[in-house]
């Protein structure tokens, strides 16, 4: 398979006055495409840190990082914003849902951005809401959603990109047990019959252990990866 990301020896600082703050030391990724990778690590760890700059809302210090073969480690925040809205999609733990939109409208939300045609715009949220089991819901707004209901749209807004990735922030965390597995065993879904590369960054074990595979990330260093069976 092809490598979708490729972290060559990446690292970040962050210096305040006379204090340099070394958050990640050297990292080593790659991840190809089809895969689903669960990130985990304690809080300070530098998973976070790893996920900005895989979601290219933050460049590193120093360090290669390639996106679909290309070199994406030196890009200006313009740049970077063009290539995110073509390559990566996004699923958070508060959704991020505009209040105002419909789930059609908000799973368009990308397409909207790069001023793609009404029409192709709606054909193609539809058809990722059916995908994630919301057809039936596409005029109703979020506050007339349940949590796993709103989290299914942010994960139709993530596809209609079509991207090269879905990066998902701890996309269970304000789930209960239950609704958090349905959007696991769709994440699976996704995974498995439309070949989705899907990256979840997560504290939760019982997320990880459902993924191919799990990178640790401590101290700024990912010090083990768990590949299950």
């Amino acid at each position: 398979m092809s490598l979708v990301i490729e972290l060559e020896n990446i690292r970040k600082y962050y210096q305040t006055n006379k204090t340099v703050y070394h958050a990640l030391k050297g990292i080593n990724l790659s991840i190809e495409k089809g895969e689903l990778i669960a990130i985990m690590g304690s809080s300070g760890a530098g998973k976070s840190t790893l996920m900005n700059i895989i979601g290219l809302l933050d460049n590193p210090s120093s360090g290669h990082y390639k996106l679909d073969g290309r070199d994406v480690s030196t890009l200006s925040d313009n740049e970077r914003s063009v290539i995110r809205n073509l390559k990566i999609g996004f699923v958070f733990q508060s959704f991020f849902l505009l209040p105002r939109l419909t789930a059609l409208q908000n799973a368009e939300l990308p397409l909207t951005y790069r001023e793609v045609k009404p029409t192709i715009r709606r054909e193609r949220a539809l058809a990722a809401l059916e995908k994630v089991g919301m057809k039936e819901f596409i005029h109703r707004k979020p506050n007339e959603l349940s949590g796993g209901q709103m989290q299914r749209v942010a994960i139709a807004r993530a596809l209609t990109a079509g991207p090269s990735v879905i990066l998902a922030d701890e996309p269970t965390g304000a789930l209960d047990s239950k609704i958090g597995q349905d959007v696991m065993n769709l994440f699976k879904e996704l995974n498995k019959h439309e070949c989705v590369t899907i990256v979840i960054v997560t504290h939760d074990s019982d997320v990880a252990v459902q993924c191919r595979r799990t990178v640790h990330v401590k101290d700024g260093l990912i010090h083990e990866e768990l590949l299950m069976s």
